[in-house]
């Protein structure tokens, strides 16, 4: 019979072996990290959601814009829309839970804007409909998913895949990516004084 430590250890090798396997989206991130900074220098700014985890990646992401991630440097502007409960619970009373993100996006989206979807299954019908209305309003959407990517896939100007269809697999990859473009994003804009 398998022993505890014997399974950390296979559940390190597996998370691991994820993760490098996720090296293959280096240009995607790439392009991403242009995607944000350019519309970070043309006074735009970022909104991320995404639900569960991956809810709590988005409000991660977004502290670590708006404070810092490891330098000294002007605020990014960004915002996780799964942070206000009022909102949250107010739009899924009087509309429907599938539009908490799509009602949040007509009113706070920009044309420019960047608008990050997480979905490790890719076919979350509120981060669906939150893309179409931001897509909408002309926003670039970049979106972190697993299983090839499921919709938005082909909704997305750069879908960054995880490898992987397992969620919890999934969600470290994800973490990794986001700890790569805060830290590239913020490395751009540290010698700058203003935005």
């Amino acid at each position: 019979m398998e022993t505890n430590l014997e399974k950390i250890n296979k559940l390190f090798i597996k998370s691991s072996n994820v993760i490098l396997e996720s090296k293959i989206l280096s240009q995607k991130i790439n392009d991403s990290i242009k995607l944000i900074t350019l519309s970070l220098e043309n006074k735009k700014k970022i909104l991320i959601f995404g639900n569960g985890g991956s809810a709590a990646d988005a409000q991660h992401m977004a502290a670590e814009f708006i404070s810092r991630y490891l330098l000294e440097r002007l605020s990014l502007p960004a915002i996780a829309l799964t942070t206000d409960t009022s909102i949250l619970t107010s739009i899924g009373n009087d509309y429907d839970f599938d539009k908490i993100f799509s009602r949040q996006c007509e009113s706070l989206v920009d044309d420019g804007d960047i608008v990050i979807a997480i979905s490790t299954s890719g076919k979350s019908q509120n981060v669906i409909l939150g893309i179409e209305e931001a897509k909408r309003k002309g926003a670039k959407i970049i979106s972190l998913t697993g299983n090839n990517g499921g919709i938005l896939n082909e909704m997305s100007d750069v879908c960054l895949e995880i490898p992987s269809d397992e969620t919890p697999r999934i969600q470290e990859g994800h973490r990794i990516i986001i700890h790569i473009i805060c830290e590239l994003v913020e490395s751009h804009f540290k010698n700058m004084q203003s935005l």
